[in-house]
């Protein structure tokens, strides 16, 4: 089977609030098998629009990352975030 990554490219408003976030999607990120590949780290722009914050996170499958992101625990995270950044994230299919 096929492992599921999430891609999100984040903008922080509030970097005390986004750790909140960060705790309160902890137990999503067990339940589901998270493996964090990237967090945040430096990066170098080749095109298009830039955000300050670059994650890659490794599921299962990509059943279990869509699994994840509308689970209830990580959709308490999820409005925190929504509030304190801004946000694209999509779900890949691995190869």
């Amino acid at each position: 089977m096929a492992k599921g990554y999430w891609i999100a490219r984040v903008d922080v408003r509030d970097t005390e609030r986004y750790k909140d976030y960060l705790a309160a999607a902890k137990p999503a990120f067990e339940k589901f098998g998270a493996n964090f590949l990237a967090r945040g780290g430096e990066f170098t722009k080749l095109e298009g629009q830039e955000r300050s914050r670059n994650v890659i996170i490794e599921f299962p499958s990509k059943q279990a990352a869509v699994d994840c992101y509308n689970s209830p625990e990580y959709q308490i995270a999820a409005a925190i975030r929504q509030e304190v950044a801004d946000a694209e994230m999509v779900v890949v299919e691995g190869v």
